[in-house]
């Protein structure tokens, strides 16, 4: 496995166990529609929640979240809108970003709840 997936796939662990301590209930990881994928999909206190993960070895260039670009974003909403869609989800929904930098192993851990908006 090249080197940035493995960066990646430690970054989804860890924002998993992250929020499993804070008592989110995970619902689905790596969830796909189409080309498009969701990281991480939970609930909690009566929202489900879609969490993007991006990791980074240094923030060099600039902080993890801001490559959550708003093509990204575009994606991650129609990939939601149709996964509510076949599960039958009537809750509210909110975006949130985990960004992470890996540096010497160990993780810095920055979340943002509701870090986008759908817009219309």
């Amino acid at each position: 496995m090249a080197e940035h997936n493995e960066l990646g796939d430690s970054g989804e662990k860890a924002a998993l166990a992250f929020l499993k301590e804070k008592s989110y209930e995970i619902l689905a990881t790596n969830w796909r529609f189409g080309s498009d994928e969701i990281d991480i999909i939970a609930r909690h206190n009566h929202f489900l929640v879609i969490v993007e993960v991006k990791t980074r070895s240094s923030n060099y260039f600039g902080e993890p979240e801001v490559f959550v670009t708003k093509q990204k974003q575009k994606f991650l909403i129609r990939a939601t809108q149709n996964y509510i869609n076949q599960h039958d989800i009537n809750e509210e929904c909110r975006f949130d970003i985990i960004a992470i930098v890996s540096k010497n192993g160990k993780n810095t851990i920055h979340h943002i709840e509701d870090a986008f908006y759908p817009t219309l």
